[in-house]
């Protein structure tokens, strides 16, 4: 039964970094009637709703907040059922059961992703989605999200699309010990990351590749510089099975600082990544999450100021001569608002997406993000936000 019309009520569920960063985004270019932070830590959404309140004053009355178990499905329905398009901010793996209560309650759902195997679990509702007149789109923060549709924006300027080429990375602007890494976002993310196998295409095929391999040199302009970067697991998402057969190579690999990769393989070999658990005197540990404990306060450095880096490449054809089209976004910590480069960056891309649900522009159904949104004004949207896109079309003779 497909749901009735609703008011322009937008909810974010999970009020961290990029949740609150989304909803600013909402009561700014989303012409909204309410605007939603819902947190099982009650102070953590009403800090985050205080704070818009603060940075968007006219829209103050606009703002709520709530304390929801996104594990309380009965709750979380009930919560769900006057809002029209939200945003999930949670940790990845509680998207499916999310999405499937956002189909209960009539609403329109997006979430930050981060798994491909995730992504498929609600890509999986798509009847169910479909019969209740809603749209859900997984993965759609910056890396799975942002990098994949300036693919697709990439391959709209050519008649053939033969090899896409996606790398991102969220570093400090001034790189410390001992890691010349900055948390950017959860601890958890970037181990699952750092883990198991990456999906890519090869010669038009779907493989599977072992994550921290293929290292390479790359290089940004200032204050950047050289880089390295390697393969990683779900920047990708499920765009290797949408364009299994129509392009022969798409790949994403995670950018970080000349010296990063060393370090970090070696704490992988070490097995501190392992999810096994092994006996320590009378207690059983899970490897990763002693890592996690030990490492994340070791690697925040709440003070400093982050950069996001992004490189799209997209070869192919056009107009019978052979083409390729490079986008690159270089964005920094923003002052005037105190949102981070990642913050803004994944936060802003969800957003432009759930805007897009709230305005009717994606039809009923669960959607891969390739195929849900149109590359020309998603990269507008960025634009219009201030993020700085630069573009180089080159087509040889």
């Amino acid at each position: 039964m497909r749901s009735v019309e609703k008011r322009r009520v937008y909810a974010v569920l999970g009020a961290g970094m990029q949740g609150t960063a989304a909803a600013y985004d909402f009561l700014k270019f989303g012409e909204p009637e309410t605007v939603w932070l819902a947190d099982a830590n009650e102070e953590t959404a009403r800090r985050a709703a205080e704070r818009l309140q603060r940075l968007v004053p006219e829209q103050a009355d606009r703002v709520r907040f709530a304390c929801i178990d996104a594990g309380d499905t009965e709750s979380l329905v009930e919560f769900l059922k006057p809002v029209r398009a939200l945003l999930s901010a949670v940790p990845y793996h509680m998207h499916p059961s999310v999405a499937a209560a956002a189909v209960a309650a009539g609403t329109h759902m997006c979430d930050l992703g981060g798994n491909t195997g995730v992504a498929l679990k609600v890509l999986a509702l798509s009847e169910e989605a479909e019969e209740a007149g809603v749209s859900l789109i997984p993965d759609c923060g910056l890396a799975p999200g942002l990098v994949n549709t300036l693919a697709v924006y990439g391959m709209e300027g050519m008649d053939v699309c033969r090899e896409v080429q996606l790398r991102c990375g969220g570093l400090p602007q001034v790189p410390r010990p001992p890691l010349d890494y900055k948390l950017v976002f959860a601890i958890s993310g970037l181990t699952v990351e750092y883990s198991g196998r990456a999906h890519i295409l090869r010669d038009g095929k779907v493989v599977e590749i072992d994550t921290f391999t293929e290292l390479e040199e790359i290089e940004f302009p200032e204050p950047v510089g050289r880089c390295e970067a390697f393969v990683t697991s779900g920047g990708a998402s499920t765009a290797p099975l949408t364009f299994e057969g129509k392009i022969e190579k798409y790949e994403y690999k995670t950018v970080r600082y000349p010296g990063h990769h060393a370090k970090f393989k070696a704490i992988k070999d070490l097995g501190l990544l392992d999810l096994e658990p092994v006996q320590v005197g009378d207690t059983q540990v899970v490897p990763r999450e002693l890592f996690h404990r030990v490492a994340a306060p070791r690697l925040r450095f709440p003070e400093d100021r982050d950069l996001v880096v992004v490189r799209a490449v997209c070869r192919g054809m056009k107009g019978g001569k052979p083409i390729t089209r490079q986008m690159d976004i270089l964005d920094f910590h923003d002052e005037a608002t105190g949102f981070s480069a990642m913050e803004r960056m994944t936060g802003f891309s969800a957003a432009i997406v759930c805007e897009m649900q709230m305005n009717g522009l994606v039809a009923p159904g669960a959607h891969p993000l390739e195929q849900a949104i149109p590359g020309a004004p998603f990269v507008e949207a960025l634009i219009q936000r201030g993020i700085p896109l630069s573009e180089t079309t080159t087509v040889q003779r």
